[in-house]
Parts: structure tokens; C-alpha cells; sequence
């Protein structure tokens, strides 16, 4: 092409795309939809009645009554629980958002001033300020939603198991539609959130290539928002729930030999609280928390192009369209489990879950395609004939087809990987039950190398995700692809929330003292949930590194526009002192939540056996006296709370500190190595946890009876049963699933907002 026709070229021959008319109705639409479903769903979960001779066909008994009693009384006591620290923790958010947005205000305004009157900019301060307030609201909803559904959904569970005929189903629906209730109303929520401030904001800003920019920067404080309230989501409640489930374990089901959720054991309701504060709300932060940064990493990196801000809105807009349409898909998948294939056995809960996750994956690919095809660009002269430039690399919509769909594809088979090294149906949990013929310390080794080597093919496909997508659309390409591992976030957030609410619905049963076989069903659905929430987990952390790097290369992106550093050298001793620092700081997060968690922990057993040293009629079974539960919560809710800060500030302040002492290149070193050592250890923690508790209720479901009763006949009973939870091999795996918990469910998904807090800010 002669200069004349580059000259008469100008990006890409581009016009705004007629299909841009159409951004606004999608995005508005699904969001209202998926609010709306959320409703509908909610609606099915109340109309299971807090009564265990509700189900057709149910047997009213003298105990009934009574059971009833009980039921009504743990529900309440639970939700006043989990209510009152969401409460207090969310006191303490709010003064954090408050101190935060002024920094924010102040701090952007002087770095974005004038430099020939030296004005500072207080438009840009607080239009930013705004952003991170929105973001920070929208994530305590999400978290606040999910607590609350949860604790409205874990008895009508319990109610549900109770039905002699359909109590699979009822048990399975109930739980499955509580976490549609969360994935539906958090997706819905945030992407109307998200859309109707960039369309305010939009006004303040001019309709060009620098004013697209300005506004892509300014809302980018919305992911920063989101994760801030994630990082105390995650850390405050998994401290919680962790102190509570470790302390209720050691002094009850270890030293005392009592059964799992005993109502005499002083830290049972504690506990069951925790999987609401940790599990839920936590879970919800965390991913409206990658929800946000992606998207927000999308709209910068899109916006540095002149080609895709030439298409118009509908362009730009691509990257909330993929979740929007995403709400649709996942609303239809929902009903694969519910009513076209419901589940009917033990055998049909597992296969049910991960039907949801390859159905949406599925059906999404095509919607992919279809949204690239119409939504983006494709140049008509120039030198990227059939596409556009973004980020210095050559793409098209096919190739940004190609790069969501590496996401969603990769989130699919992390999933699938992390499963069969979390699920009792598999080999490698088989041989860490194995492992505990010979006691803790072997169960211990085996789990740790379970965990270890789960990482490896989970981190490849990570890796080919990220070498794949930048190579095709360069960082647009990655953020896309972590959009693209998130698409179908309704489905993740449904199938990790149904585990909490089948955890609690277990607890229920046991302490409402309702038949065995209600308590067998529920620790079935238990059981799959732990598989579910690693899968979850596996979703998270995956997502978690992909957004960290786009947010990393937005920074890079952003350095080099304002003439700074256009790559990363880490044979620069400064740069490759960052990365030695940043691949640090996981180790040092993890220290810090760890001891936190026993700290905690040894709290709770003190106090637990004060309980039981005071009132030894507790330690009778099937007496009527019970302990002071209210105590146990508050040492967990106390500790949570004063022990979040510490591990906040250390994210948060790590990567300023390293820039305002030692400038950009060593930031950039220490968010490569946080982003390359924060995986490998999220992973592995959350699989070694995940595996130790299904290796437990491996043994305890009677697997392993034959053998137990070969290796400690003493556990035989006159009648010839094994009674596998006095035995040895069972202790064992209990240490080993106190000592996972909280890597499964405190370090190692808190290393997710690690990733990402640090990058953003």
C-alpha cells in the first residue's frame, strides 16, 4: 500500500458497527434476567417448609414434634450467627472503604495533575473514588447475599433428605437452586453495576480515542473495590470458619470421641456458621472480585486501541456482552440438573455437577463465537486486513474467539483435573485413605504429595492459555481469556455454594437427632460439595492468575505509553530482586493466615474443654444438657476480625511500598513472582485440604470397614458391625483433615486475591 492510501487509511478503515445499537438491551437484559431467575429460585427453596413430616409419604412420629423444635432453633441460631459477624465485619470494611476512598482521591488527583499549572486533577481523584466505592458496595451485597440464602437454605435441605421416597432430589434441588440464588443475583448484579457506572462516568468524558482511555482508568478502581472487600472476605471468614471447624474437631471428634456436629460439643454451631461466612460469602467476593478485575482489565487494554474504540461502544462493551450472555446459559444448563436429569442416588449427585459444568461449557462456545463475529472489528485496509490492533498485535474476532474460548475450555479441564484429585471416587484420595492404616503422619506425607503434583497439569494449562491467548490478541487476548474461564460464572457459583449448604444441612440432622439414613444423604451431598468447592476453588485460583497477569499487563501497557518500561528484563537486578521478593510473599500470606487459624484454633479447644470439664453431663450421650455455643462463636468472630488486618496490609501495601522505594521496575518483578509462586501454592493447598476431608468421609462411609475390622477387631461390635469412627485408621484421617482445613479453605483461596489485589493496585 503506497503512503497516499495509508495516508487516506485511517484505523483500519473502521466504522462505528451498526451492531453496537444493541450492547445496551443485551447487557441490561441479562443482568435483569439473572436477577430475576435468582428470585424464582429462591421462591422454589422457601417452599420446602421447616417440618420433617412435610414430604409426601413422610411418617409423623412422637419425636417429631420435637426434631421440629430443633430444627427451628439451630436454623435461627445459625443465622443470628453468621449474621452478627458479617455485621461486624462488613463495620470494619466500611471504615476501611472510607479511609481508602480519600486516599484514592488524593492520591490520583496529584499524580494525574496538570504539569504546566500543577493543578491537581480532582475530577479523575474522584470519579476514581467513586469507582472503588461502587466496586466495594456491590462486593458486600454479593457477600451478604450469599451468607443470607445459604443460611435460609441449609434446614429446608436437611427437610428435604427427610422425604422416604424423593429425598435425593428434594435434598439435591434444594441446595443446587440455594447456590443458583447466589450465582444468579452476584452475576446479575455485577455486570448491571458495572455497566450502568461506565455509562454514567461515560458523560464526564470526551468521545475519543484519549477519552476512552481516561475512562477505562477511572473505573478500573471497581475491581479494586471488589477485591479489597475480598481479601477481608476471605481471610476474615476463612479464619473464622477454620478456628471453629479445627477446634470443634480436636476437642470433640479427636480427644472426646464425639461424633461429627454432636449438639454437646460447644463448637459445633460455630463451626456451622463458618461454612456460610468463609465458604459463601467469602467465595462470592472472591469471584465478583475476578469478575470485575477482568472485566476492568478488558475494557483498559480494549480501550488502547484505536480500531476497537473506531467500532463504537458495542466494541468496547464485548467483554461484559460474553458475561451477559453467559447468565443465559448457565440459567438454561441449571435445569439439566433440577428437571431433565434429577438426582435419584448416591451414584447421580457427582455426575449431575460435572454434567453443569460441560453442558455450559458447551453451549457457551457457540455464543462466543457469535458475540466476537458481531461485537468486534475487522479492518478493510491497512496493514491488519479482516481485523485489529490491539496492544502492538495483529487480532481479528475469530482469533478473540479463539482466546475466550482457551479460557473457558481451560476452566473446564482445571476443573475435571481438580476433581479427580479431590473425589473419594478416584484413585489418588483412595491411596491417602490407604495411607492412614499406618497413621497420621503417613496420610499427612501422602496428601501433601496429592497436592503437589495436582498442580502440574493445571499450571500447564494455564500456561498454554497464556502463551496461546497473547499470541493471538496479546494482553487483550489473556483478559479475555480469563473472562472466558469465568462465562459461565453462575454454574461455578452454584455448584461451590451447594457444598456449604449440604455441610450444613449434615450438621442439622445429626444434632436434630433425625433418622440415619437423612445423615447419610446429606454426607453424600457432603461429600460431592467438597469435590464442588475444590472445583470451584480450581476455578478461582485459574482465573485469579490470568486476571493478575492482565492487570500486570495493563501496568506494562500503561509504563510504556508514558515512555517508562516497555518490557520486563529480569536479568535487571532490581527487576529479578522484585520477582525473588514477590514469588516471597505467598509463603509469607500463608504463614500469617496459618497461625492465625491455630491461634484461634487453640482458643476454641481451651475453651471447649473448660465446657465439658464443667458440665461433664455433656460428654453423655443423648442427654439433654447443652453447651454455651454463644462463647464459641465469639472467639471465632473476635479472632477472624483481628486477625484479617495483618495479612490485608501486607498485600496491599507491598507493591506500593516496592514502588515508592524502589520505582516500576522492581514492582514489575515482584508481581511476577506473586502471580508465578501464588498459584503453584493455591493449588496444592486447596487440593491437599480438599483431598484430606474426602479421604475422611472415604473411611467413614464405610469403605474401608472390612479392613478395619481385619487390623483392630476391637472395633467389631457384638452384632458384627465395624464401628469405623472408634478406630484408629479413622483418628488418623481425622488429624489429616484438620490439618487441611485451613489450607483449603483459608490460605490457599485467600492466594487468589493475592494475585489480583496486588496487581490492581
Amino acid at each position: 500500500m503506497d503512503s497516499l492510501d495509508m495516508a487516506q487509511c485511517v484505523n483500519g478503515g473502521i466504522e462505528p458497527l451498526a451492531s453496537g445499537a444493541l450492547i445496551t438491551p443485551i447487557i441490561v437484559a441479562t443482568g435483569i434476567i439473572g436477577i430475576v431467575f435468582s428470585i424464582f429460585l429462591l421462591r422454589q427453596v422457601a417452599s420446602v417448609l421447616l417440618d420433617v413430616t412435610s414430604a409426601p409419604g413422610a411418617t409423623r412420629t412422637a419425636d417429631s414434634a420435637e426434631q421440629n423444635t430443633k430444627l427451628v432453633e439451630l436454623y435461627r441460631a445459625i443465622t443470628v450467627g453468621a449474621s452478627a459477624f458479617l455485621n461486624a465485619e462488613y463495620k470494619l470494611c466500611a471504615l476501611f472503604v472510607a479511609v481508602v476512598s480519600v486516599g484514592i482521591t488524593l492520591l490520583i488527583s496529584w499524580a494525574t495533575k496538570d504539569p504546566a499549572t500543577g493543578e491537581w486533577a480532582w475530577t479523575s481523584g474522584l470519579i476514581s473514588a467513586l469507582s472503588f466505592f461502587v466496586g466495594a458496595v456491590t462486593s458486600m451485597v454479593s457477600g451478604f447475599i450469599g451468607m443470607r440464602v445459604a443460611v435460609f437454605s441449609n434446614a429446608r435441605c436437611t427437610v428435604g433428605a427427610c422425604d422416604p421416597s424423593k429425598g435425593w432430589t428434594r435434598s439435591f434441588n434444594t441446595a443446587f437452586r440455594a447456590g443458583g440464588v447466589m450465582g444468579f443475583s452476584l452475576t446479575g448484579i455485577a455486570i448491571l453495576a458495572l455497566y450502568i457506572l461506565l455509562a454514567i462516568l461515560r458523560t464526564a468524558f470526551p468521545d475519543s480515542d484519549e477519552g476512552y482511555k481516561q475512562l477505562m482508568d477511572v473505573v478500573a478502581g471497581f475491581g479494586l473495590g471488589g477485591s479489597s472487600i475480598a481479601m477481608f472476605g476471605r481471610v476474615g471468614g476463612g479464619i473464622y470458619t477454620k478456628a471453629a471447624d479445627v477446634g470443634a474437631d480436636l476437642a470433640g471428634k479427636v480427644v472426646q470421641d464425639l461424633p461429627e456436629d454432636d449438639p454437646h460439643n460447644p463448637g459445633t454451631i460455630a463451626d456451622n456458621v463458618g461454612d456460610n461466612v468463609g465458604d459463601v460469602a467469602g467465595m462470592g467476593s472472591d469471584l465478583f472480585g475476578s469478575f470485575g478485575e477482568a472485566s476492568c482489565a478488558a475494557l483498559l487494554v480494549g480501550a488502547s486501541s484505536p480500531m476497537i474504540v473506531a467500532a463504537g461502544w458495542g466494541a468496547l462493551m464485548f467483554p461484559l456482552a460474553l458475561s451477559g450472555v453467559g447468565i443465559l446459559v448457565c440459567m438454561a444448563t441449571s435445569f439439566v440438573a433440577t428437571d431433565l436429569m434429577p438426582v435419584r442416588d448416591e451414584k447421580g449427585i457427582e455426575s449431575a455437577l460435572k454434567m453443569q459444568l460441560l453442558v455450559s461449557t458447551l453451549l457457551m462456545t457457540p455464543c462466543v463465537y457469535a458475540l466476537a463475529v458481531t461485537l468486534l472489528p475487522a479492518a478493510t485496509c491497512g496493514m491488519c486486513v479482516g481485523g485489529f490492533v490491539v496492544g502492538g498485535v495483529c487480532s481479528s474476532p475469530l482469533k478473540a474467539f479463539f482466546c475466550v474460548g482457551f479460557g473457558l475450555w481451560g476452566g473446564c479441564v482445571i476443573g475435571f483435573v481438580t476433581e479427580y484429585y479431590t473425589s473419594f471416587s478416584y484413585t489418588p484420595v483412595q491411596e491417602v485413605a490407604n495411607a492412614c492404616r499406618t497413621g497420621a503422619a503417613t496420610n499427612i506425607i501422602y496428601g501433601l504429595a496429592l497436592g503437589y503434583k495436582s498442580a502440574i497439569v493445571p499450571v500447564f494449562v494455564v500456561a498454554f492459555i497464556v502463551f496461546g491467548a497473547h499470541s493471538l490478541a496479546g494482553f487483550y487476548g489473556i483478559s479475555l481469556a480469563a473472562l472466558g474461564m469465568l462465562a459461565t460464572l453462575a454454574t461455578c457459583l452454584s455448584i461451590d455454594v451447594y457444598g456449604p449448604v449440604c455441610d450444613n444441612a449434615g450438621g442439622i440432622a445429626e444434632m436434630c437427632e433425625l433418622h440415619p439414613s437423612v445423615r447419610e444423604k446429606t454426607d453424600a451431598l457432603d461429600a460431592a460439595g467438597n469435590t464442588t468447592a475444590a472445583i470451584g476453588k480450581g476455578f478461582a485460583i485459574g482465573s485469579a492468575c490470568l486476571v493478575g497477569l492482565a492487570l500486570f499487563g495493563a501496568f506494562v501497557t500503561r509504563l510504556s505509553a508514558e515512555g517508562g518500561i516497555t518490557t520486563v528484563d529480569l536479568l535487571d537486578p532490581i527487576t529479578f530482586a522484585g520477582l525473588l521478593v514477590g514469588a516471597m510473599l505467598p509463603y509469607w500470606f500463608s504463614a500469617m493466615t496459618m497461625k492465625s487459624v491455630g491461634m484461634a484454633a487453640n482458643a476454641m479447644v481451651i475453651e471447649i474443654k473448660r465446657q465439658f470439664d464443667a458440665n461433664p453431663n455433656l460428654l453423655i450421650p443423648n442427654h439433654p444438657d447443652r453447651p454455651d455455643y454463644d462463647t464459641c462463636i465469639k472467639i471465632s468472630t473476635d479472632a477472624s476480625l483481628q486477625e484479617m488486618i495483618a495479612p490485608g496490609a501486607l498485600v496491599m501495601l507491598s507493591p506500593v511500598l516496592c514502588g515508592v522505594c524502589f520505582g516500576t521496575r522492581c514492582v514489575t518483578g515482584l508481581l511476577a513472582g506473586g502471580i508465578a509462586s501464588g498459584i503453584q501454592m493455591a493449588i496444592s493447598s486447596s487440593n491437599t485440604g480438599g483431598a484430606w476431608d474426602n479421604a475422611k468421609k472415604y473411611i467413614s462411609k464405610g469403605a474401608m470397614d472390612e479392613l478395619i475390622g481385619q487390623l483392630e477387631p476391637e472395633t467389631v461390635d457384638g452384632t458384627g458391625k465395624v464401628q469405623t469412627k472408634k478406630s484408629q485408621i479413622f483418628k488418623a484421617a481425622v488429624t489429616g483433615d484438620t490439618v487441611g482445613d485451613p489450607l483449603k479453605d483459608t490460605s490457599g483461596p485467600a492466594l487468589n486475591i493475592l494475585m489480583k489485589l496486588m496487581a490492581i493496585i
